[in-house]
């Protein structure tokens, strides 16, 4: 990233990655916004995947977008002018859609393509305390933009035998991209997420995990929760479906967590 670029930033910025899917990516990054949120943190949580999830979760329609990411990336409009808010949430979205899809043919053309993100979220930085980026489950040219822009990846993962091989190839790619793109980029933790205590696998492989990264595996877990499952539906993040559920109470727990570590940057 650019020294310019860099010390015009004040927001702590994010990617929610994981190059496997249905690891609860999504729902890791639109509850984490709404939970720092919840502890009244500005926060601006960019949809980088074209199934737009993150958009609708957060209750906006994403059929119905003035516009979207997809018209950040390629020029035709600033972060400013597609932002939404999300009411339900507390937050500020920068939609996506199917239309962001054709970014990576179009970004293929482009100078710095890789830079299309960083350099648009610049000029809103100084609004926000967090950004988070949700990426697609791919190491695409979206995601590379997502890691581009970003300071820090969180992981969100399940305690499962093939996670753990998929997490060696991201973080293999996290270094990388800190090597050849973005120096500023590191690991800022690992999440476990969908956890049940009762499965003697998931206990081993949580072990395992704190055994070899330590304290950049986050204390906060987030237990397998119907409400956080069903929130989406309702497009509401599920620390505000149902504040009172175990699932909700774990990403508030998470977000106070994360507040905390970045303090230490």
């Amino acid at each position: 990233m650019n020294k310019t670029a860099s010390s015009e930033r004040r927001a702590h910025v994010f990617c929610i990655a994981n190059q496997k899917g249905g690891v609860g990516k999504t729902t890791t990054a639109i509850n984490l916004a709404a939970g720092l949120a919840a502890h009244k943190k500005k926060v601006l949580l960019v949809d980088l995947d074209p199934q737009g999830n993150a958009t609708m979760g957060s209750g906006i329609d994403k059929h119905a977008l003035q516009g979207n990411l997809y018209q950040v990336l390629i020029g035709e409009q600033s972060v400013e002018q597609a932002k939404v808010r999300s009411e339900s949430g507390g937050y500020d979205v920068l939609p996506s859609n199917r239309e962001l899809s054709g970014a990576e043919i179009d970004l293929v053309g482009m100078e710095q393509r890789e830079r299309q993100l960083a350099n648009a979220l610049v000029s809103v930085a100084g609004q926000y305390d967090f950004i988070l980026i949700d990426c697609p489950p791919t190491l695409s040219l979206l995601t590379l933009n997502g890691l581009t822009a970003a300071h820090g990846v969180i992981i969100p993962m399940q305690c499962e035998y093939f996670a753990l091989e998929g997490l060696s190839d991201l973080v293999n790619t996290i270094k990388r991209v800190h090597r050849n793109i973005n120096q500023e980029l590191k690991l800022i933790g690992l999440l476990r997420v969908m956890f049940d205590r009762r499965v003697t696998l998931q206990q081993q492989v949580s072990a395992q995990l704190e055994s070899h990264f330590g304290d950049k595996v986050f204390k906060s877990v987030v237990p397998r929760n119907v409400r956080l499952a069903e929130a989406p539906s309702h497009g509401l993040p599920g620390v505000v479906y149902d504040k009172s559920s175990a699932g909700a109470k774990a990403y508030i727990a998470f977000g106070d967590e994360l507040i905390k570590r970045v303090k230490n940057f």
